[in-house]
């Protein structure tokens, strides 16, 4: 998976720095072509001859090699890259990254590259577990970074814990996965909703639910960066579009979203339905602004939507992968797996309201994967862009 692929690594001043070379050595093996992007306290750890000889290719430290005008594109370099790897990444180089503070050519590199990117940690415990350190690795996974977790073991202060920068082999494990799966959603024609729906009562009132739209959106990005062709159909929500390639259709109520979703659907390879559609709308709406002073009671008649799950489940050909979600209060595993018979789904994912930092609004989510064959797979609480990984990693797994 990795023959013919680009990689920048960058690498940064971590005692950690001599397992760049093994890295180097077992990606030239797999076809990959590596360059390589240093700090200046790298140096201090590892010689770029070393690392220039692995890598049959000059090893890049400065803005400016020579004194005759001639410089490092830290553009060129981010565009030539199919995958950034930054290992060992440093809480300092973390910090920047998290911060934007493009100091040095590896951070302006980073900040440049277009490709997907991929941390690896390295560092004393105490270090790693910071709070200041646990932000900023929060912040690169909401940016759509792939962080390596570190293992535990001993460090170079003698001290057992866990910040000890994953093994090679391992590194190089989790670049082969993901370029599986990358590769196997290129040029595939995705489909997913996002964001709730707003049924109108009057022309200044609604029935809506409290949903964001984050899991959907961090889905899109995922499948975007894998280079999948992706429509994003969202309800009303304050995010901005993740990511360049994703082409996206805004939608208020449930009519609007069933349209769209129906129409684009027969097209499609993968329909992922993240959206909270309301459920019912009222059967009138009032052209006017309802006043409170002239009605002593209200009452609201309301009427089912039109089910978008159930309508693209019954037009589904054998070619196509349907991904629904449930959210429940109670008997959730029960309800999902009725859902996922009754609306022809491929796959469910059961969200948790039962979770603290699960659900609507939150950065994070909890959540178990059913399929048609009854498999069913728990994931721990995770930021929703690893959960969007988890999710297409599965996905992958059932339908390519």
């Amino acid at each position: 998976m990795l023959k013919g692929k680009k990689i920048i690594l960058g690498i940064t001043g971590s005692i950690a720095a001599y397992k760049a070379a093994y890295i180097i050595r077992g990606l030239i093996k797999k076809g990959a072509e590596v360059q390589v992007v240093i700090t200046p306290a790298g140096k201090e750890f590892i010689t770029p001859l070393t690392l220039s000889t692995l890598s049959s290719k000059p090893v890049i430290s400065e803005f400016f090699s020579n004194r005759d005008g001639s410089w490092n594109s830290h553009v060129d370099l981010g565009l030539w890259a199919d995958a950034m790897l930054i290992a060992p990444a440093t809480a300092a180089t973390i910090g920047k990254m998290a911060n934007g503070i493009a100091d040095n050519m590896l951070i302006t590199t980073y900040l440049s590259c277009k490709a997907p990117v991929f941390v690896a940690p390295a560092m004393d415990l105490d270090m790693y577990a910071h709070p200041s350190t646990q932000q900023n690795l929060d912040r690169l996974r909401a940016f759509g970074n792939r962080i390596i977790e570190p293992a535990e073991g001993e460090l170079a202060s003698h001290l057992v814990g866990k910040g000890r920068m994953e093994e090679p082999d391992q590194i190089i494990r989790t670049l082969e996965d993901f370029f599986s799966c990358e590769q196997s959603l290129f040029k595939k024609k995705v489909l997913i909703t996002a964001g709730p729906t707003y049924e109108k009562i009057d022309p200044v009132r609604f029935i809506g639910n409290y949903s964001s739209g984050k899991m959907g959106f961090a889905l899109a990005n995922a499948c975007a960066q894998r280079g999948a062709d992706v429509t994003l159909i969202t309800g009303p929500v304050s995010l901005e579009t993740p990511h360049s390639q994703i082409k996206r259709i805004d939608v208020e109520s449930a009519d609007e979203m069933y349209a769209v979703t129906t129409q684009l659907f027969p097209e499609s390879d993968v329909a992922i339905l993240s959206a909270a559609v309301a459920d019912f709308r009222p059967a009138s709406r009032s052209e006017q602004k309802i006043k409170r002073e002239k009605e002593d009671h209200l009452t609201l008649s309301l009427v089912p939507n039109k089910d978008i799950a159930a309508a693209l489940g019954r037009t589904k050909h054998e070619r196509q992968f349907l991904v629904g979600f449930a959210l429940e209060t109670n008997d959730a595993l029960l309800h999902a797996k009725e859902k996922l018979q009754r609306k022809n789904l491929d796959m469910i994912v059961l969200n948790s309201l039962e979770e603290q930092g699960a659900g609507f609004k939150y950065d994070t989510n909890k959540i178990s994967i059913l399929d048609r064959e009854g498999n069913q797979t728990d994931y721990p609480l995770k930021d929703k862009q690893e959960v969007a990984n988890d999710i297409i990693h599965k996905i992958t797994e059932r339908f390519i």
